[in-house]
């Protein structure tokens, strides 16, 4: 995996959690996160965002209920933190003071 392609992940899976930190009851779903995703300049596309919220459950970030081709996710206590900047995880870019 290039640098660039680990570096877009990161970021997307930082934009994915903090739009779940921010949603009502933690909760959105995959196609409005590809939306978001897209929206805030983190081109990403249905499989990216799936993988990664494959590998942000693993973590321990999110957890979900994929009902074919509909997934609903919601943000763990861990994630939120993690969205937050009040804990690291390599795989997710750091969110800069303020934001």
């Amino acid at each position: 995996m290039s640098d660039y392609i680990k570096t877009l992940s990161r970021h997307r899976r930082l934009t994915i959690l903090r739009f779940l930190a921010d949603s009502p009851e933690y909760t959105s779903n995959a196609s409005i996160l590809e939306e978001v995703c897209n929206k805030f300049g983190v081109t990403s596309n249905r499989d990216q965002i799936v993988t990664d919220l494959e590998w942000l459950r693993e973590q321990g970030f999110v957890s979900y209920d994929g009902k074919g081709d509909f997934v609903v996710v919601t943000a763990t206590a861990r994630g939120v933190e993690i969205a937050e900047g009040k804990t690291r995880h390599d795989g997710v870019q750091r969110p800069r003071p303020g934001l």
